[in-house]
């Protein structure tokens, strides 16, 4: 008897909506695989990780979980403990330990060119308190965020991003679902929002499978052939495992 088709679940990260998987959504389609990619908030580690559990806990069968950037960050803290989810997929993304966040990962090894093109706008969070929400200055989204995707879908990207919270980044993560669940790796080779060499020691301190890409931060929309295959390689790894 086969095996059920896993959903896979795609969590984008900062800068970034659920568009942004559109290529990989398609991939995966084809493949066979329901889809459903999350809309991550960016407001706060903790709140965006238990935003996207509840989402996860309301889907029945197995789950291959996947995010982009700091939505790395948000599927380690989101799957903890759920028993469904069978495989973390991170592409270009964090794979934090407990007691770290964006901000200090990103400090860790040379190559990011981030900080210098943000720009900070003040906000209201939805407790009342004073933020600010970060955003990537238009003019220079395309060389930093997505160096190998034409010039005019850059452009949009650059002009429909979704900010995410100074806090947010600087949150400090939990215990990672990875110690649990088998992790797969993606790094493209171009990144410079994080650096690649960060996104190796992370994918080998946590005992992942990885691969690498020649590819920009924006791997989801340069490369979604990529993206998807590792993706059904995970799906089709643990549902050996869960089989056997």
């Amino acid at each position: 008897m086969r095996a059920q088709q896993p959903t896979v679940v795609l969590v984008h990260g900062a800068f970034a909506d659920a568009s942004s998987r559109h290529g990989v959504v398609d991939r995966l389609r084809t493949r066979g695989y329901p889809v459903v990619a999350a809309a991550n908030p960016l407001r706060g580690l903790a709140a965006d990780s238990d935003y996207v559990r509840q989402l996860l806990t309301s889907i029945d069968g197995p789950v291959v979980l996947g995010g982009h950037s700091y939505g790395g960050s948000v599927i380690s803290t989101a799957a903890r403990g759920l028993d469904h989810v069978r495989a973390l997929v991170f592409a270009a993304a964090f794979l934090p330990e407990a007691g770290e966040s964006a901000v200090a990962l990103s400090a860790r090894f040379p190559g990011s060119t981030l900080a210098e093109t943000l720009r900070p706008v003040p906000v209201t969070l939805p407790d009342g308190s004073p933020g600010t929400d970060l955003y990537i200055d238009q003019a220079r989204s395309h060389q930093q965020f997505a160096a190998d995707v034409p010039e005019d879908t850059a452009a949009v990207m650059a002009a429909t991003q979704r900010p995410v919270t100074e806090t947010a980044l600087a949150e400090e993560a939990g215990e990672p679902a990875g110690r649990d669940i088998p992790s797969w790796v993606l790094v493209p080779t171009g990144d410079r929002t994080i650096p690649p060499r960060l996104q190796t020691f992370l994918a080998e301190r946590a005992g992942a499978t990885a691969t690498t890409v020649d590819a920009s931060h924006a791997v989801s929309v340069s490369r979604p052939d990529e993206v998807a295959r590792l993706i059904d390689e995970a799906a089709r790894a643990t549902a050996r495992r869960s089989t056997s």
